[in-house]
């Protein structure tokens, strides 16, 4: 058994879960809508707009919950810039929350940018200053900043809690691929469920579920590898939390979602679940390596 059952919890409140499965989301999002953009026909434009404001609306989202979760909102500067030497940035190499507070911040930054141009776009920012954001060369390089860094942060989370000394998180190399994996599946639905308001094509649509239902394929693929590298520790799922993880993440969040897209039902029933299974993956996966005290009590250990 690993000796990182005798490490101590983090100190994080419920903010951290939802910060961690609105960033995949929002990651995931922005990616595809990049994707789209770049190879995708005009046809695609709705799903694209659409991507980039759930893009700018999570990061600048699952920047508050982080910074909530600090508890202090000065922890959050004080990870970007040396106080006492500001405008000096503060940026370590080696470290995961360094790198990833850089990462958010030019997320949020690039993801915002390109939501502006989508509303120039729309028509609904009339400054000729905005349409360079949505058309030439300038708007494709931003785009492609936010996408590169959305893929980026939608695995950043599970990366981050792999280099920590906690039991599931730090005994896996597969925790960071999982949940990109799930940042693509859930990126995708929140896609679906929004781009039809938009105006989004039936064409789009179902480029959507194909690609949803590939994305909970290699998800399906990833937990397992994730489940089968923890080896004895997989004892601390025979709990309510390993409960959650069979029924509510495999079961309705990938395996119901992949018969609908199959039987061509109505993928926002699909996109629905698949939310739900990347919040329930995001809780069990977070909260089981949380209940290890009472495990090892249990045990006798």
């Amino acid at each position: 058994m690993s000796d990182t059952f005798f490490s101590g919890a983090p100190h994080w409140t419920w903010f951290i879960i939802p910060y961690f499965f609105v960033g995949g989301l929002a990651g995931g999002a922005c990616f595809l809508a990049v994707v789209l953009d770049w190879f995708g026909g005009p046809e695609d434009r709705p799903v694209v707009r659409t991507g980039y404001y759930v893009a700018a609306t999570g990061a600048i989202l699952s920047g508050l919950l982080l910074t909530i979760d600090l508890g202090q909102p000065l922890r959050f500067w004080h990870m970007l810039f040396q106080s006492a030497n500001f405008p000096a940035i503060m940026f370590k190499a080696w470290s995961p929350i360094s790198f990833g507070a850089w990462a958010i911040l030019l997320f949020g930054l690039f993801s915002v940018l390109s939501a502006l141009g989508a509303m120039s776009e729309e028509g609904r920012l009339q400054a000729p200053a905005f349409r360079v954001l949505h058309r030439g060369a300038l708007a494709k390089i931003v785009a492609g900043l936010a996408g590169l860094l959305g893929f980026f942060v939608a695995g950043y989370t599970g990366v981050l809690l792999s280099v920590t000394n906690r039991p599931i998180w730090a005994d896996s190399p597969w925790l960071g691929a999982l949940f990109l994996a799930s940042g693509a599946s859930t990126g995708a639905a929140a896609l679906i469920l929004l781009a039809p308001r938009r105006g989004a094509t039936e064409q789009s649509l179902r480029w959507l579920s194909t690609f949803d239902s590939r994305a909970l394929v290699v998800e399906l693929l990833v937990l397992v590898l994730f489940l089968v590298s923890l080896g004895a520790i997989n004892r601390v799922w025979l709990s309510f939390w390993g409960l959650l993880l069979v029924v509510g993440v495999v079961g309705l969040g990938i395996l119901l979602p992949l018969r609908l897209h199959a039987q061509r039902r109505p993928v926002a029933s699909a996109a629905k679940l698949v939310l739900v299974g990347g919040f329930l993956l995001r809780l069990a996966t977070m909260l089981a390596s949380e209940g290890i005290s009472r495990f090892r009590v249990a045990a006798g250990m």
